[in-house]
């Protein structure tokens, strides 16, 4: 089941155009990483779930690039649009081959039970 979301039609052109150039920047650095490497965590400073999510990873002998976002006082506006673009409210969130699976909850549940692994052993898709 896929969440409503606005009808592309009901959006003005303007509004469309400054949808897609709001941090553009960071959207392209993230998109690009989620493109390159098998895993990525995306977060920001002073979440705790954050850590978390890279410590089960580590602990479970997981390389992963990790991109960070400013803290709860700054950067809120480009994490903002990380969120547009990806459509998930919260931080962390992990990417593996270029599929969100979620935040430090949904990574530490797919590690015990495999489904992370399984995966990561799966060819990326196209």
């Amino acid at each position: 089941m896929t969440r409503p979301l606005l009808d592309p039609a009901a959006v003005s052109p303007r509004v469309a155009t400054a949808q897609a150039r709001f941090h553009a920047d960071v959207v392209a650095e993230v998109a690009q990483a989620v493109a390159t490497h098998d895993v990525v965590v995306v977060g920001m400073k002073w979440n705790p779930h954050v850590p978390k999510a890279r410590k089960a990873l580590a602990e479970a002998g997981i390389d992963h690039h990790y991109l960070e976002y400013g803290s709860y006082v700054s950067m809120w506006k480009p994490r903002l649009a990380i969120k547009m673009w990806s459509g998930w409210p919260t931080f962390p969130q992990v990417f593996v081959k270029g599929q969100l699976v979620g935040g430090h909850s949904d990574v530490r549940k797919q590690l015990d039970d495999g489904s992370l692994r399984a995966l990561l052993a799966a060819p990326r898709p196209v």
